[in-house]
């Protein structure tokens, strides 16, 4: 268990919290391509560690992240009328461009030069992988553009969403790396939405989930994080492995089924008490198919339906996730919730937006999620005396999840190696799923 200071410690994550200044060390997924989808589009709010922002694109293409809130008379911004390269506060003109210069103060003489000295917080932006990726660090610190495999393929391969959950981040990062969960959460809850499609039918890897509900685990601690490897009983001799990855500081990769798509997610802390949760579904050999797309569309496997116009999900808190109780009780479904995305929101939300870990009661199921803890508060307390965080060079982003049958006595790190990073080779845009298959 967590003492209450260490869970202070690992949960807090504003602008003068020690673990909001190691999260600004890193480029953080601020928001979604798409949704800013044109120049002078609508804008954006963006709540990242504890701090309120704005994002629009301007008619440049460029996309800026500034403050919310006009500093003039605290106005928001978001009322504003996004023109000319700038962002222009309705209430008295006052205009802004993606760096947080203030480029035109009409109401003031036009030889005044005061706006000249008014300038608004605002963070740097790039683009990749259809992410607007922003850095809230030191800009002498700033690093290299993360390579994580899903940000690197073709956005053919990929599928990516959003949405808000009701929980501290790392809250949400423990729920991604339990592995044994997945025996009872997850059961019969369709492959991350896959079950059934001509890739996911080639698996038989389902079965072993069921089969043998206590994994054991194995840590193997690495300079970017930590890959979990949870292994199952499988046919005689061979033994399951299902190897997640988890990457400073805050990615989890799920092992993949197969030939079916591979998942990961991103949680970044919007402030103490919400998270984003990034859903990101991906094939490095070849593009989505149509059905596959379709199936993610729809909110199934990971990524969940949203209120039109909002990052809050239709199954949520308030409504107990649409649980059926009748479907629970006919066995139809373990958990009576629908989707694998709903069933982790309603398990991390309702601990509480941040649990109190000083009263758990841990089992060896969860030596994950006792590694991962020591690993933030290990880099958290080490930038505190002056060490650089781990993860930070994007080279070391360049590792796979994976699953696989192994015989028993192969180290997962060794039958594993070439599965566990990724292949540059494989980014290529192949249409039809009969020309290649996952790794």
């Amino acid at each position: 268990m967590l003492s209450r200071e260490d869970n202070e410690l690992l949960t807090r994550t504003g602008p003068d919290a020690p673990m909001g200044q190691l999260l600004r060390r890193y480029w953080i997924p601020a928001l979604i391509s798409d949704e800013l989808p044109r120049p002078d589009c609508t804008p954006v709010k963006v709540k990242l560690l504890g701090e309120e922002l704005l994002a629009f694109r301007n008619t440049n293409g460029d996309v800026g992240l500034v403050d919310e809130f006009c500093p003039h008379r605290k106005v928001s911004l978001y009322f504003g009328r996004n023109e000319e390269c700038g962002i222009r506060c309705v209430y008295h003109g006052w205009k802004f461009d993606v760096s947080g210069q203030c480029v035109d103060m009409p109401s003031e003489p036009p030889e005044s030069s005061f706006k000249e000295k008014v300038k608004i917080k605002s963070y740097p932006c790039r683009e990749r992988g259809g992410v607007v990726w922003t850095y809230m660090g030191p800009p002498e610190l700033m690093p290299e553009l993360p390579e994580l495999e899903w940000a690197l393929v073709p956005d053919s391969h990929r599928y990516t969403s959003r949405r808000i959950q009701e929980c501290n981040y790392f809250q949400a990062i423990e729920g991604g790396l339990d592995s044994s969960h997945i025996s009872f959460l997850h059961r019969n809850a369709g492959g991350q939405g896959f079950m059934g499609t001509k890739a996911f039918d080639k698996s038989q890897a389902p079965s072993y989930l069921t089969q043998d509900t206590a994994p054991k685990f194995e840590i193997e601690k690495v300079d970017y994080g930590m890959m979990v490897g949870a292994k199952r009983n499988a046919d005689p001799g061979n033994l399951y492995w299902r190897i997640t990855q988890f990457v400073m500081p805050f990615y989890t990769m799920i092992p993949p089924f197969e030939h079916s798509p591979r998942g990961a997610h991103a949680w970044v802390p919007m402030d103490d008490e919400h998270v984003y949760t990034w859903n990101i579904n991906w094939n490095p050999l070849r593009a989505l198919t149509d059905e596959e797309r379709d199936i993610l569309k729809q909110g199934r496997g990971i990524h969940m339906e949203l209120i039109p116009g909002t990052l809050r999900t239709v199954q949520n808190k308030d409504n107990d996730y649409l649980i059926d109780r009748e479907a629970q009780a006919s066995g139809k479904s373990f958990t009576g919730i629908k989707g694998i995305g709903a069933q982790d929101s309603a398990v991390q939300e309702t601990q509480g937006a941040i649990a109190d870990r000083s009263v758990e009661r841990l089992g060896t199921s969860d030596a994950a999620i006792i590694a991962a803890r020591r690993i933030m508060l290990n880099a958290v307390k080490n930038l505190q005396q002056g060490i650089a965080p781990p993860a930070i060079d994007a080279k070391s982003h360049n590792v796979r999840s994976a699953s696989l049958i192994l015989p028993e006595g192969v180290a997962f790190q060794i039958g594993a190696k070439e599965k566990l990073v990724t292949q540059p080779g494989d980014f290529i845009d192949v249409e039809s799923t009969e020309q290649s298959d996952v790794v």
